[in-house]
Parts: structure tokens; C-alpha cells; sequence
């Protein structure tokens, strides 16, 4: 990844953009369109205006964002379209050949705004801006080929503005693919843990965690540990935090004065607390990310499986498991382009 100080570093990398303006992002290859989605409000202004800056997405429908049969690295990611869409557009990505996709994630999640409603990010690696302008930073390296497709399993068309930007020439030897996992508990099972990652065989390190949480019940929610198993572990696991606020950078129940305090750093942060003037009632939505990227969780054989306990606590001093609604996206790089996923929920088990 290019580093603020190498800026000005000139090399014999290139650059293609995947749009609707520019679909097959070849050289030479945008704003000829003569008809397109905006050829109405561009009637009177012809070629090379802005005639097909959206795509509009059928029930039922996959469109292919992009396309490449050349070794690159998708840098940046940009897109937007109407919130209720956000849980209902399936993002996959599918690198050099195989037939699985390693991203398979809805599109709200993936851009860490899994409820529906605007949540402001402005980290690292995914920042969503004023009003649902979604960017994605993940460095996505690929050696021969790569092709990104959105899905609508929703009942009703999605418009949908987007931006691929793909550095291409460069020598990606060496480099992991990046992959996703998307799992939902809704309800959480009293005494189960909510997985996060499981079964991921191959050498690779696990870069980020976005939760979209639901507590059912009155009072603190997040006491439980995110714990991962690594290579070898069994019974325990090699990494415990120590409660979920800490392991989002946060403390003592992200509370100020008897509010959630929400905030939005380069690798962590509570951006949603939905409403945001109550606290510690049943029924509110948070949103929360950790980017592991100055500190990769780093794998040589096996991710065995990452898990967030439900605990909350009690006014007995005791901490009581919860049966709460959790959406989780994670973000890990391997060595291999596909490997195993859970199975993505169904439209209705999407739904928020």
C-alpha cells in the first residue's frame, strides 16, 4: 500500500476504473456512452456528458461491476445506492479462476452500516460518508484474474452508483486474498457464543471485525470476550480480550454521563448507537468495527474460529448470558483464493 511519504514515488504500475461510464475499464473506454441511464436529463448535451453514471439492479438480478483477466489489486471501492438496499445487495468478489466467491457479504455490512440508517466512519480502510457515499480501502491483490458482482435478493430495483479502482502491472507474489465471512444470530441461543469466523484452512492473518448489535434485554450487554483459536489450539484459544467494548478500543460500557459515547478513529470505533439519547434499554442498534491492520491476528495453518461471548450484567453483580440479535463481517487474508464459508442467510433472515 502506498504510504503518504512515497507519494511522489513514480513506478510502472497503471491504472484502469470500473463504472457504469466505463464498464470494462479499458484505457480510453469511459463517457462513451450515447444511451444510457441518464440519457433523458442528458438530452441536450450528447456524448461524453454524464449518460451512464448508474446501473439499475432487478429483483433477482446479478450485475458484474467488474471484470479483469490481468494480475492487479483492487484499491479503492466506491458506491452508493438507497438504504433499503443496504441489506438486501449481496457483494461477492471471486479472484484468479475460482468458481467460490472469497467476499460474500451484504453491501450495508461490508461498509460497516449493517442497520439500515446512516452511520458516519471515517477510518482506515472503510469510510462511509454523508449520505451513504460508501469507500472501501481494503487492498483486494490478485495474480491472474479477478470479478466483483452485486446481487438484489430484495422484491423491489436498486439504482446503484459505483467506482472500482484497480492498480494494474504490479507483482503480487506473496500477498494473501482478501476474503470476508457474514454470519447472523437473530435470536442468539441462551449459552451459545456468536461465531465470527470459523474453519479457515491455510496460512493468512484476520485484519478486521464489524458487529451490528442488538441487545433484548435492559442494562450492559457487552461484557463477553472475542476470543480467537489459532493453528494448533483446542479446548482454549490463543487470544481472549477482555470484554467486547475493550476489544473495540473502548471502556466502561462506552458510557459518559449515562449516554453511549459513539466515535470514529483510523482502526476502531462505535460509530452507531441508535437512539442516540438512551442507554441501556432493550431494543437499541449499535454499530462498532476494529480494524486489525497495525496488529494482524497472524495464522500459519488454521483459523480455527473467532467468537463473541452475549454477556451482560446483572444488578446481582453477576454477569448473565443474552439471547441478542448479532450480525458480524470479518475481514481476513489467505493464501489460497476460496475457502470455506457458513452459508449466507436468506432474504427474510436478513431483514432488519
Amino acid at each position: 500500500m502506498l504510504r503518504a511519504r512515497d507519494v511522489s514515488l513514480l513506478t510502472s504500475l497503471r491504472s484502469r476504473s470500473f463504472c457504469p461510464e466505463n464498464p470494462d475499464g479499458l484505457p480510453g473506454g469511459a463517457a462513451r456512452a450515447e444511451q444510457g441511464s441518464a440519457s433523458r436529463a442528458a438530452r441536450d448535451l450528447g456524448r461524453g456528458w454524464k449518460v451512464n453514471p448508474y446501473v439499475d439492479i432487478a429483483p433477482g438480478e446479478t450485475h458484474e461491476l467488474m471484470s479483469i483477466d490481468e494480475p492487479g489489486c483492487v484499491r479503492r471501492f466506491w458506491a452508493t445506492t438507497d438504504r433499503p438496499h443496504w441489506r438486501s445487495l449481496i457483494l461477492r468478489a471471486y479472484w484468479d479462476d475460482s468458481e467460490e466467491p472469497a467476499i460474500e457479504v451484504p453491501y450495508g455490512d461490508f461498509f460497516c452500516n449493517g442497520w439500515g440508517v446512516y452511520a458516519h466512519v471515517a477510518s482506515a480502510m472503510v469510510v462511509a460518508a454523508p449520505h451513504g457515499g460508501m469507500n472501501s480501502y481494503w487492498p483486494m491483490p490478485f495474480d491472474e484474474n479477478a470479478r466483483i458482482t452485486l446481487e438484489n435478493i430484495g422484491d423491489t430495483t436498486a439504482c446503484v452508483y459505483y467506482q472500482i479502482d484497480v492498480e494494474t502491472c504490479g507483482e503480487y507474489h506473496g500477498h494473501g486474498y482478501l476474503h470476508t465471512q457474514f454470519r447472523r444470530s437473530n435470536p442468539l441461543a441462551t449459552g451459545e457464543t456468536h461465531v465470527i469466523a470459523a474453519d479457515v484452512k491455510g496460512r493468512g492473518q484476520y485484519v478486521g471485525t464489524y458487529l451490528a448489535w442488538s441487545p433484548s434485554s435492559e442494562g450492559w450487554w457487552g461484557e463477553g470476550e472475542v476470543k480467537f483459536w489459532l493453528d494448533s489450539d483446542d479446548e482454549f484459544p490463543s487470544i481472549a480480550s477482555t470484554g467486547l467494548e475493550d476489544y473495540m478500543g473502548g471502556a466502561w460500557n462506552f458510557d459518559v454521563g449515562g449516554r453511549y459515547q459513539t466515535f470514529t478513529t483510523p482502526y476502531l470505533g462505535l460509530p452507531q448507537a441508535l437512539p442516540i439519547d438512551q442507554a441501556y434499554v432493550p431494543g437499541q442498534r449499535f454499530g462498532m468495527y476494529r480494524w486489525h491492520v497495525p496488529d494482524p491476528i497472524r495464522f500459519s495453518r488454521r483459523l480455527g474460529c473467532v467468537d463473541v461471548q452475549a454477556l451482560g450484567w446483572g444488578e446481582d453483580g453477576r454477569y448473565q448470558q443474552l439471547t441478542d440479535d448479532i450480525a458480524s463481517t470479518c475481514w481476513f487474508y489467505l493464501d489460497h483464493p476460496s475457502t470455506t464459508r457458513p452459508q449466507l442467510p436468506s432474504a427474510s433472515e436478513l431483514a432488519i
